[in-house]
């Protein structure tokens, strides 16, 4: 048995849903698939909270975009009346519960942790509703269980759920292993799971992978598999870089690495339930299923250069905190962090002088940080800084630390392209090193060091 998540990146038109569900139909007996909502449906779902607490007056029109969305896809999909009839009876009563969220949000003036999450999952629970009405119409035996009654159990924080991996387990073999061992083809919706006081709790965006992990996991699975409408794991972006080669075999960490600071294949969370099962990742292109993709392991596969990947990110921005030795004066870089933190404004990364703290964040995440550091009593710094023109360049690969001369071939890239690094990290992670460059500059940069390392 394997578990198999669908990501929204695949589940976008009607022509890769329908392509989907004939791969699902092909190859979903006795197997769990996680899912992801529609593409584009989350942002509708988050966009919606803020136009319902604006005004109730927006929130007929909030739901007849999200229920046409659903209608319109189901229609191209099912040809039954009765089965069309049955799935906008479920459509409705989601719809129905879904508004009731949508207008007590506007009477309460205020968008709580706990109505965020609820509301955002229900791009996943409808996805799944449709899905499995179009394979029950092809007589396929399907069925769906929602992470909430199955018992996918999380540790109750809001926006950023753990699962609580014991008790899933528990929950989980009781309640899904026998649909499978009954031939069934089991759907579950990632992205969330239940508290033990029963709240839906969120895994965060793009948090399904971590979800479909979970499952695998509580249900003993033989393979991860990941859906995606890429081949897989490249050494390097293939904008930048266009005879880019597939990465066949890498790490947990390696692929954690790449996820975070660069390509978006996988989320970084999705190792962390896997780690103590040393279970096999396959990611695979649902344009081409049969080709090899990249399998994740727990320890890296042998290759010609240690380097796997010269990945990038430009949704990085800098906020520089300067003062007199702060990076030697205790509780200086807690107190910067907690007051980040406090405004749900995630730190990416830190690097720290003794007269600098430099703290990388997202774009978006610039001007609330600097904001809400602008506010600190007293002031622990001389002054901040904001940065923007910048990118992240990360060199990836197991045994960086072993491997002597590595980073001077890297550097020595790039300045021969004449490429300026604006700041640099190595030795946090055993298998990155990574640096910042201006924006303009970036493709130049990344293409300098994938010559270097990959031409023999």
């Amino acid at each position: 048995m394997k578990v198999v998540k669908i990501g929204g990146g695949c589940l976008k038109g009607r022509k890769n849903i329908a392509r989907i569900l004939e791969l699902i139909a092909e190859r979903g007996k006795e197997n769990v698939f996680v899912v992801s909502a529609f593409n584009g449906i989350t942002d509708l779902l988050v966009s919606g909270m803020s136009d319902a607490l604006e005004d109730e007056a927006n929130i007929p029109r909030i739901m007849s975009r999200l229920k046409n969305r659903h209608v319109l896809t189901a229609r191209h999909l099912i040809s039954s009346s009765v089965h069309m009839r049955k799935f906008t009876t479920d459509l409705n009563k989601s719809m129905s519960q879904l508004e009731r969220l949508y207008y007590g949000l506007n009477f309460t003036r205020e968008i709580t942790p706990r109505l965020r999450d609820v509301i955002g999952s229900f791009g996943e629970r409808l996805c799944v509703k449709l899905l499995v009405g179009v394979l029950r119409e092809r007589g396929i035996q399907t069925t769906y269980r929602m992470p909430h009654t199955i018992g996918l159990v999380t540790d109750g924080r809001f926006g950023d759920a753990t699962a609580d991996m014991k008790k899933t387990e528990e929950n989980l073999k009781r309640n899904v292993l026998p649909l499978i061992r009954e031939g069934m083809c089991v759907f579950i919706p990632g992205f969330f799971g239940v508290s033990e006081t029963g709240d839906i709790t969120t895994f965060g965006r793009g948090g399904s992978d971590y979800s479909a992990a979970v499952v695998a996991v509580a249900l003993g699975a033989d393979t991860l598999e990941i859906w995606k409408d890429t081949e897989g794991y490249l050494s390097a972006d293939p904008r930048f870089v266009p005879d880019a080669r597939l990465i066949s075999v890498l790490s947990y960490d390696e692929a954690a690495e790449l996820s975070y600071f660069g390509a978006k294949i996988l989320h970084p969370r999705t190792v962390e339930p896997i780690r103590k099962t040393n279970l096999n990742i396959a990611i695979k292109n649902t344009v081409n299923p049969d080709a090899p993709g990249s399998l994740i392991t727990p320890r890296s596969g042998k290759s010609d250069t240690v380097v796997k990947s010269v990945a990038c990110e430009t949704d990085i921005a800098i906020l520089k905190v300067h003062g007199s030795a702060v990076g030697a004066r205790p509780g200086i870089l807690g107190n910067v962090a907690n007051r980040l933190s406090q405004r749900g404004i995630n730190i990416k990364s830190a690097v720290t002088s003794q007269t600098c703290i430099s703290l990388l964040l997202s774009l978006e995440d610039l001007e609330p940080g600097y904001r809400a550091l602008v506010g600190l009593k007293p002031k622990p710094y001389r002054r901040l800084e904001r940065i923007k023109d910048v990118a992240m360049v990360s060199i990836v690969g197991e045994g960086l630390g072993q491997h002597r001369g590595i980073a001077a071939r890297c550097f020595t890239a790039v300045a021969e392209c004449g490429v300026n690094v604006e700041m640099i990290s190595f030795g946090p992670s055993p298998v990155a090193l990574y640096f910042l460059v201006k924006s303009g500059e970036l493709k130049k940069a990344v293409s300098a060091i994938h010559s270097t390392i990959f031409s023999q």
